[in-house]
């Protein structure tokens, strides 16, 4: 599996794990199968937010681009997907509480 930086906290982790963005007319749009360039953040609201205060979009995609609020929707979806996932790990080891 290949390996991607987080343009928020550096961190290198298998791409699988984290959160793609590429640039569509020059607004920040998320999605895996968006075409060109694009760049990768954990899936943690601090790393998107870092990453687009320090202009991290605009320099990885080497583009302009606006980031716009509805992004904040893909981390409270992705938070909501871990702990299912969580969850669903956790009754397959047969844990019933805590």
């Amino acid at each position: 599996m290949p390996l991607r930086r987080c343009a928020g906290c550096g961190l290198r982790a298998p791409q699988a794990e984290l959160l793609r963005f590429a640039a569509r007319d020059g607004v920040l749009v998320g999605g895996r199968r968006e075409p060109g360039r694009g760049v990768y953040t954990c899936r943690n609201l601090a790393c998107f937010e870092g990453a687009a205060g320090r202009g991290m979009f605009a320099r990885v995609l080497r583009q302009q681009v606006r980031v716009g609020p509805e992004l904040l929707r893909l981390y409270t979806d992705a938070a909501s997907d871990a702990g299912e996932a969580a969850v669903a790990q956790r009754k397959d080891f047969g844990v019933t509480n805590g």
